[in-house]
Order: C-alpha cells, then sequence, then structure tokens
C-alpha cells in the first residue's frame, strides 16, 4: 500500500475550506505585480472562475457571489489559479483593466501604517477613478 504523501507533497487538489466553506483568495496584478484585492470563494464560486475565466467571488456581507467587475465594469481575467503549500489559500493571478478597489484605487491596499504612530494611515496612492461615478 501506497503511503499517503503530505499535502504540502501532493498534487492532488483538496483545498481546505474553513468551516463556512469559504476560503481566502488574493488577487495579484499579473503584469506588475501588485496585490489588489482579497476576497473569499466558495467551492461555486471557484467552479464559477474556473467555468468562465473571470474572478468570481463569495460576499460574506451579502451571502451571495459576485463576479468582480458587475457594478464597476472593472473585471477580472484570470490568468493563473495559484494554491499555497497548506491548500487553504488561492492567489489568482489577473489581468485588470481599471481600478480595482471600491474606494477608487487600483489596489485596496492603498494605506500604510505611519511608522512613528502606528494608529494613523498614510496615502500611498492615488485615485484612479471616482466612485460616485462608477457606483450611481
Amino acid at each position: 500500500m501506497a503511503e499517503k504523501k503530505p499535502i504540502e507533497e501532493t498534487d492532488d487538489l483538496t483545498l481546505r475550506f474553513d468551516s463556512d466553506g469559504l476560503i481566502p483568495v488574493i488577487a495579484q496584478d499579473a503584469d506588475t505585480g501588485c496585490v489588489l484585492m482579497t476576497a473569499y470563494m466558495n467551492k461555486e464560486a471557484l467552479d464559477k472562475t474556473i467555468e468562465t475565466g473571470f474572478a468570481t467571488y463569495f460576499s460574506r456581507s451579502r451571502q451571495k457571489l459576485w463576479k468582480k467587475g458587475e457594478k464597476s465594469g472593472h473585471f477580472q481575467k484570470v490568468k493563473q489559479i495559484l494554491v499555497d503549500c497548506d491548500q487553504d489559500c488561492l492567489l489568482l493571478k489577473v489581468s485588470v483593466d481599471a481600478g480595482q478597489c471600491h474606494a477608487g484605487y487600483q489596489s485596496c491596499f492603498y494605506r500604510e501604517l505611519d511608522k512613528t504612530n502606528p494608529q494613523k494611515l498614510n496615502h500611498i496612492a492615488k485615485k484612479v477613478f471616482d466612485p460616485k461615478d462608477t457606483y450611481k
């Protein structure tokens, strides 16, 4: 009988969804390497993403699937799906045409902790679109 390989060594997909059936997902610009956002997927969202080639996530607040860009028009075309060593997190390498953050920035990570006052945030990016115009 063959010895079972540890999850870090196996070629079998055995994603480890949490107790709510979700797995965290990081979206990264495939061209620039910029981390765009984090979100969650359930099995259905992952299947939809694979089927359509466009990132589909599960909204924890609305308790439903959402295709990134369905309201803003700023879609994520999936180029590659990477699985981490423990199979409990995904990384989507995507191509994008415009800002990805609902606040109007290219990335959701547009602020950093202030080095002298860690209770303060400093903006490190400029808006690339006006959310008031996009989400009418």
